[in-house]
């Protein structure tokens, strides 16, 4: 990905269309687990019309404490690791499922910016972590990214990565 060209709403809604008949085609429902992005992952699976055939449900988990309360992350995994962390992606995206009936969940946290980012965590850096049920289990991963530009084009390319990775899995 060249994250220094810009993303179009047209190329979200062409991912999201995607995404749509892969999801409408198997039968299948999605939810989303959110930090840095806001909902905007949310927004853009239910942007087309006809998105409760296979969006289920979304969080937006900004703190620590929504992450803890809705989604069952651990404090000491807060602690351990800090909110923008591989092991806080994975376990977003695993009470994600645990708390829908989805058979798919994708969950992201980084630092958007402008501002709150540290030499170990800069602003761009985003986990975002995939999740899907496969016979009777939950199968997670996550992947670490680091986009560039300004607050809006790091959560755009967060949405990008988030919907291709969902189709590659």
């Amino acid at each position: 990905m060249n994250t220094k060209t810009a993303v179009t709403d047209a190329a979200l809604r062409r991912l999201s269309a995607r995404v749509a008949k892969r999801l409408r085609a198997a039968g299948e429902t999605i939810v989303t687990a959110e930090s840095c992005t806001g909902g905007f992952i949310a927004k853009v699976l239910t942007d087309l019309p006809g998105s409760s055939d296979y969006f289920e449900r979304g969080w937006v988990t900004y703190s620590n404490a929504a992450k803890q309360a809705e989604l069952g992350v651990e404090s000491a995994t807060l602690a351990r690791h800090g909110a923008v962390s591989e092991a806080v992606a994975l376990a977003m995206v695993r009470g994600a499922l645990r708390q829908s009936g989805a058979g798919h969940a994708i969950a992201a946290t980084g630092v958007a910016g402008p501002s709150g980012g540290s030499r170990d965590k800069p602003v761009g850096l985003v986990w975002i972590a995939w999740g899907y049920r496969r016979a009777g289990r939950n199968r997670v991963h996550a992947t670490g990214y680091r986009f560039s530009g300004g607050r809006d084009m790091v959560r755009r390319w967060s949405v990008v990565a988030a919907l291709k990775g969902l189709l590659e899995s």
